[in-house]
């Protein structure tokens, strides 16, 4: 892969979160505001211990246990707040690369030939979303306000201070030996999970050739070799994981007992009131929090990584230039010279040296032995496989020259395994196309003219929706002086059509056109359009 592609599909990524920068620094106050909420639990306390206890004062204890409650509230809405801002983050992101990521997905086949086979943008995609919109950036959003926690310790006394800074480098070297051991199954176990997936859709694809040659015990049988090497792994990762958690865990729980151990003692000798010494237990464990919870979604915060790498190769890989001009339909030539074209993301040339040469209403077969390159040669032709040498050019214009989008309207293209996407015939027919029903009369003239007819049904939704006729062009666009290449045919077409089914008799339509002084009368069964009659 090249610098520049590289450095295209990470900057799609980086893009995509530069969109959510100002939520970034929306998630960023908020976590400062609630980290300092936080310290209502540990000051309250102290206030108890230092002010309460010792005045008795009822009237101090409601005071402060009101103002408590209050910010206790504010904390709960904020968190909330940030939460939700999270989910956000998250969906946007989703938005602004789930185009690219289904278009990428579903020309990687093309891109990478077979290296793409394990790639799934989509689900990469999903897997950054998720983490997102999770508790995993929130515990990282909070570590960078562990320092200010350790300060208020040191405060406190420097002796607690610096026992919680011993502390904590503590569970820092833990996470960091985290990361080492975990991050190596991790990328491991992600790419079994891919082979796993390419198994069962392998199985799915072929059940008729695994059904006829008997081999769904053999494959059985080495879905379960591999799946116990999967589950050995998995098992391996997630004791890791779980190994330095717990370790942190309990780490935690032992420093927070030392410093209310030591606090004491500082207390017995009058260096720190009762109250600091509980204070400065609580804020500890406080400021270790954030640190455990990373490594609690440290998993989750390793496979978003892969996805965004991944992404990043797929996105560089998929990078196109689209042409800065705009080519009219080609009409007249499809010339091919000297071609000579591999199977993407493989350097063996299948087929070369073709060359000839069409002229608009040509047509050409290709015959040959099974095996001997046809296939190979007309997924060239159309576009599909780009040529390793020679060329290919419609109207004097190579495919790099052409918008795909709009090439693709001028080829049909059946492959060896046909099967139709969701949606009505008439989707599948128009490529989908959203403004498919504005086709103008100019378009439909030529349509008309390319195929020597003297009239178009017109469907929509499977369902007869009109009938375009010479008659129609004469009357309605050069009587009443319109543009031919600017009037929709939906506008000028014919909306009362008389029909026959099959069972009609030859007499009975003549009849019909003599009395309504027409030529064409389509047929009609079950309400389908299945010929016309002329």
């Amino acid at each position: 892969m090249s610098r520049p592609a590289a450095r295209a599909g990470r900057t799609a990524i980086s893009d995509a979160l530069a969109s959510c920068r100002a939520a970034f620094w929306g998630v960023g106050a908020l976590s400062l505001v609630i980290n300092l909420l936080m310290l209502t639990g540990p000051l309250f306390m102290l206030q108890v211990y230092d002010r309460v206890l010792t005045s008795r004062s009822v009237p101090t204890l409601v005071v402060l246990a009101g103002l408590a409650g209050m910010l206790f509230v504010f904390f709960g809405l904020l968190e909330a707040v940030r939460g939700r801002s999270l989910t956000r983050i998250g969906q946007t992101l989703d938005v602004r690369l789930s185009g690219n990521s289904y278009a990428a997905g579903s020309s990687l086949a093309l891109a990478l030939g077979r290296k793409g086979e394990r790639l799934e943008p989509v689900r990469d995609l999903e897997l950054l979303r998720q983490f997102l919109s999770g508790a995993g950036p929130a515990a990282i959003f909070d570590l960078p306000w562990m320092p200010v926690y350790l300060a208020i310790i040191f405060v406190f006394h420097p002796l607690l201070g610096w026992l919680a800074v011993a502390g904590s480098l503590v569970i820092v070297i833990l996470m960091i030996l985290n990361e080492l051991f975990v991050r190596a199954p991790m990328a491991e176990l992600a790419q079994l999970s891919a082979r796993r997936t390419d198994a069962v859709a392998s199985a799915k694809r072929n059940a008729e050739v695994v059904s006829a040659m008997g081999m769904l015990t053999s494959l059985t049988g080495r879905w379960e070799a591999d799946n116990l090497v999967y589950q050995a792994l998995q098992q391996r990762a997630a004791d890791r994981a779980s190994l330095f958690g717990t370790a942190i865990k309990a780490f935690r729980f032992m420093l927070q007992s030392a410093v209310l151990g030591v606090g004491a003692w500082l207390a017995i000798r009058q260096e720190v009131s009762p109250g600091i010494m509980i204070a400065a237990s609580i804020i500890t464990s406080r400021a270790l929090a954030p640190v455990e919870q990373a490594v609690a979604h440290w998993r989750g915060f390793l496979g978003a990584r892969q996805a965004r790498n991944r992404l990043a190769q797929v996105f560089s890989s998929s990078v196109t230039v689209e042409p800065e001009t705009v080519l009219p339909p080609p009409r007249q030539t499809f010339v091919v010279d000297k071609l000579a074209t591999a199977a993407p993301g493989e350097t063996g040339v299948l087929v070369q040296g073709v060359s000839f040469r069409l002229q608009a209403g040509d047509g050409l077969g290709i015959i040959g032995p099974s095996g001997s390159g046809k296939t190979c040669l007309l997924r060239a032709l159309v576009g599909i496989w780009p040529p390793a040498h020679g060329s290919i050019r419609l109207d004097g214009a190579e495919y790099s020259q052409w918008e795909r989008s709009a090439i693709g309207r001028s080829i049909g293209y059946l492959p060896q395994d046909v099967e139709l996407f969701d949606g009505s015939i008439a989707d599948n027919i128009a490529r989908f196309d959203p403004e498919r029903s504005s086709e103008t009369v100019l378009e439909a003239a030529r349509l008309m003219n390319d195929h020597h007819i003297g009239s178009l049904v017109v469907l929509e939704k499977d369902r007869l929706a009109g009938i375009f006729t010479e008659r129609d062009i004469m009357r309605r666009v050069v009587a009443e002086q319109r543009d031919p290449s600017k009037t929709p045919v939906r506008e000028v077409m014919t909306t009362v059509v008389a029909c026959a089914t099959p069972q009609t008799s030859s007499e009975e339509l003549r009849q019909v056109m003599r009395e309504k002084r027409i030529r064409h009368i389509p047929v009609l069964q079950d309400e389908h359009v299945i010929g016309i009659v002329s």
